[in-house]
């Protein structure tokens, strides 16, 4: 029997097709590097159920099972996590041109005025331009400088107030004192205005502080919605609301300090001598109506680009701060012996009868170490914010499919007992001269001590953020010793959502140290 050309062909067509499909199954990835190892997911959810509250914890176990490279799976997203120096070194150096953007998010899009800013935005060009704005006119040493009267005056006004409440003889929660100090700086380097006044807020203060809190903490949940697409219109855990909720007050907030500017309600500065604000440039900036990449009309500053900037740097470099100073802080009134070498070196370098200037900063070798020991076991970011890889790649023998997503675990590298001997040790010892890490600096060049990140996307704001937080604890280490009642001891269990907290805030009484004559601030 003849059998007919069209079935022959179809027949022939579906047989070519099954043995390209089985030859696809069995031999495409023959010759292709492997993806990473990491533990199986469920269905949906990938491995998002097996994430605990402390992420960085239950990654840094992960990596001791499946080594330093591990793949997971958030829902449809593929993951990579960076659990060791090595490793991120490859990633975010080797390959860093490939893992400069970010991957989409509900934060970028509903907080972050639709990734306009500069810690969400896309890389390229405006994203460059964009981060140029802030690394010239708030982060360069000479725009540090500059603004060095705004540190040392709000570092000078915590002293009083906290010699004021010391007769009283009552404890005083530390990340509260440091975080008045330290996002009073920042608020009136970038806006012009104190956030927090003596008694309440100054007339024309802002809620800054309130909205920040609330952003961090909506923001460290994960939302699921993020990883599932098909659970993104549900928004079930509520997140996408309450960020749209807090977006609305931030914008009418900054759109009115922005009205008030503009009609000269609002001072452009604090003083001449304090140098200018932020606020006061980009608004120039926006005025002079120029692109920001020399290209098109579309690359001109707008005011929402200066809105998404300042929401970065409040976010990033407020409570930031004030967390790394209380962990500094649980440290030393941990460790007696430590606290008295940090008190001796500022009696020596400062004395005893004014209060410590940033000019003593560079002179105060051991109480560098001790912050750089405070950054390695306490980053405050213990898991770097995501990534996402342009292209394919190969790294540490492993593949890594475009889209997918690296997370660094900043937390697990610096506890990594191969780079660091005895590593859960409080030991600033290791950073002095003759010490085993005497060179390694926090600057992104180092990959086994990497707080504010490393590459293209490292921290804009590191030196403002060393510069702070070394000044307001060597502000409190120098003008008073600290009590705790008796029998207590800080306790140092940590607490993650976006940032790595003392899980009980750390409350001790300040014991004025200093000549009389140095509390007498005006």
């Amino acid at each position: 029997m003849e059998i007919p050309l069209p079935l022959l062909l179809s027949t022939f067509a579906i047989s070519v097709t099954i043995c390209y499909v089985i030859f696809f199954f069995f031999h495409a990835d023959k010759g292709r590097a492997p993806l990473p190892p990491g533990p199986r997911g469920w269905p949906v959810l990938g491995n998002l159920p097996q994430l605990s509250g402390k992420t960085h914890q239950t990654l840094h176990e992960m990596t001791k099972l499946y080594g330093p490279m591990l793949r997971l799976r958030f829902g449809s997203s593929l993951v990579v996590v960076a659990g060791s120096a090595d490793v991120a070194k490859q990633f975010l150096r080797t390959h860093d041109a490939r893992f400069s953007s970010r991957p989409p998010n509900s934060g970028g899009e509903h907080m972050a005025y639709n990734y306009q800013d500069v810690v969400f935005a896309p890389y390229g060009p405006r994203w460059r331009a964009m981060r140029k704005v802030c690394a010239v006119n708030l982060f360069s040493a000479r725009a540090l400088d500059d603004l060095r009267a705004f540190r040392e005056r709000e570092a000078t006004l915590m002293v009083r107030c906290l010699a004021d409440g010391a007769a009283a003889g009552v404890a005083v929660v530390l990340s509260k004192a440091a975080n008045v100090c330290t996002t009073n700086a920042l608020s009136r380097a970038t806006v012009g205005l104190r956030v927090f006044g003596t008694a309440g807020s100054e007339p024309g203060a802002v809620d800054f502080n309130e909205i920040v809190l609330k952003l961090i903490e909506v923001g460290g949940v994960l939302n699921v919605g993020d990883f599932v697409p098909a659970l993104r219109w549900l928004d079930p855990q509520g997140v996408v609301a309450k960020m749209k909720k807090l977006h609305r007050r931030f914008d009418d907030m900054m759109n009115r300090i922005i009205t008030e500017r503009r009609t000269g309600a609002i001072a452009a500065t604090a003083g001449e001598e304090d140098g200018k604000d932020l606020l006061g440039l980009l608004l120039a900036m926006v005025q002079e109506d120029k692109s920001l990449t020399g290209g098109s009309e579309e690359d001109r500053m707008t005011d929402t680009d200066v809105k998404a900037l300042i929401l970065n740097l409040f976010v990033a470099g407020t409570d930031t701060t004030s967390i790394t100073v209380e962990w500094a802080m649980a440290e030393l009134i941990r460790h007696p012996d430590i606290m008295k070498q940090a008190q001796e070196e500022l009696d020596a370098v400062v004395g005893r009868d004014r209060l410590v200037s940033e000019s003593d900063l560079l002179r105060l070798t051991f109480l560098g170490a001790v912050i750089k020991e405070t950054f390695r076991l306490h980053p405050v970011t213990p898991l770097s914010l995501p990534r996402m890889a342009t292209e394919e790649c190969e790294v540490a023998g492993y593949r890594i499919p475009k889209g997918t997503e690296l997370l660094v675990n900043v937390w697990g590298i610096a506890r990594d007992p191969v780079l660091w001997p005895d590593p859960l040790e409080f030991r600033p010892a290791r950073f002095l001269p003759g010490g085993s890490h005497t060179d390694v600096n926090v600057k992104g060049g180092d990959f086994g001590l990497i707080p504010f990140g490393a590459g293209r996307r490292i921290c804009a704001g590191l030196s403002w953020g060393i510069r702070m937080v070394t000044m307001t604890t060597a502000t409190l280490v120098h003008s008073f010793d600290w009590e705790l009642p008796a029998g207590k001891t800080p306790d140092m269990e940590e607490t993650f959502s976006l940032l790595l907290q003392l899980a009980v805030p750390l409350m001790a009484r300040p014991v004025p140290r200093l000549l009389p004559s140095a509390y007498q601030i005006a």
